[in-house]
């Protein structure tokens, strides 16, 4: 009896443990590649039709990687560095798919921050809509219990850049840090209400996840009686004709807010043809999802009001050649080759010890 008193215990505190921010935290520690099972979501499924790239015969597949002036065998290095799946498309053909650690076209894998971009779509179609102005709208038009704050001076577009002067902590590890409580706390409208400023907007880039989830909570906002995953499913998973259904985790299962700073939860064909849509400016098979103005905007060099090269819009611009990638913190990546008509697809368990910026631009160079 006192061993079955003494289970119940655990387990009763358990369970109470988990949920709440902190429980989250004890039990889960960091973010995983698995962490799509962990919290509640909100699907969002495809549309009747199936857009499936062709498999080249004979795909253009190197043999070799050239890091830092080293070579490596191609192969050996995706999974010595922790990748699960791998894909090259290049003129709309599977050149290169492969997947590791009994991972295939199927399974599942949280975005993490490649989330970001795909927000930066809906803020986009959106504007499209006319369900929001203008980028340079204050949120407080959208989040008006943020004015005693003094965000009545920050712009959707300062949040798009980074350059909103948000005071946030981004670790992951801190239990009490920003990201963290965003990241398993059951709570974000709340959170969100709490935020503050540190310096004045258009000062200066900082990286914070905080601004994705902001322009999460002016989208939902704008949608009204609309939940942001039906407008994903609605603007870009059926039109994309996406092979699979998806989903987005949420803070809490009742009435939850989709968190926006990361995690769809979807499968690697899927997040190519999120780069095939920026490939070709927006428009899927000649129908324009999103307007050619804002993937231009997204994917230009613009260091006007303190932006820095190499974000814009939510995208990184890795070299100023015209390149651009989506990317999450264990190592997804969606990186785009516009001129050499590229799509590459990385998602690993970890970064691992690559840098993939380089690894992307070295591959676009072979091809």
């Amino acid at each position: 009896m006192k061993k079955i008193k003494f289970l119940l215990l655990i387990l009763f505190s358990l369970t109470t443990l988990n949920s709440c921010m902190l429980g989250r935290f004890v039990v889960y520690n960091f973010a995983d590649i698995n962490d799509h099972k962990k919290f509640p979501s909100r699907s969002i499924d495809k549309g009747a039709t199936k857009f499936q790239f062709p498999i080249a015969e004979k795909g253009k597949v190197p043999k070799e990687i050239n890091i830092k002036e080293k070579s490596y065998p191609f192969d050996q290095y995706l999974k010595d560095n922790k990748t699960v799946a791998f894909l090259i498309i290049q003129n709309d053909t599977i050149q290169y798919e492969k997947y590791w650690d009994k991972y295939d076209k199927n399974s599942i894998v949280p975005s993490f921050s490649m989330a970001k971009s795909i927000t930066s779509i809906l803020i986009g179609c959106a504007i499209d809509d006319k369900l929001i102005k203008s980028v340079n709208e204050p949120i407080t038009n959208y989040i008006p219990e943020l004015k005693e704050n003094g965000f009545d001076k920050v712009t959707i577009e300062n949040l798009l850049q980074m350059t909103s002067g948000l005071k946030f902590n981004e670790s992951y590890y801190n239990p009490f840090g920003d990201a963290a409580t965003f990241y398993y706390g059951t709570n974000l409208r709340k959170a969100i209400k709490k935020m503050k400023l540190n310096i004045e907007p258009s000062e200066k880039f900082e990286y914070f996840s905080g601004n994705t989830q902001l322009l999460g909570l002016v989208l939902e906002r704008a949608l009204k009686n609309r939940t942001i995953s039906s407008y994903l499913e609605e603007k870009i998973w059926q039109p994309l004709e996406m092979e699979f259904d998806a989903s987005w985790s949420l803070d809490r299962k009742k009435n939850g807010l989709e968190k926006t700073f990361c995690c769809i939860n979807a499968r690697a064909r899927d997040y190519a043809k999120i780069g095939r849509l920026y490939l070709n400016k927006g428009k899927w098979n000649n129908k324009q999802i999103v307007s050619e103005n804002w993937v231009a905007k997204s994917t230009k060099v613009d260091t006007t009001r303190k932006s820095v090269r190499y974000y814009q819009y939510q995208w990184w611009l890795p070299t100023p050649t015209g390149d651009f990638m989506a990317k999450g913190i264990l190592g997804q990546y969606i990186y785009v080759n516009p001129e050499k008509n590229l799509v590459i697809v990385r998602l690993g368990k970890s970064k691992g010890n690559s840098n993939w910026w380089e690894v992307f631009t070295s591959l676009g160079q072979a091809y």
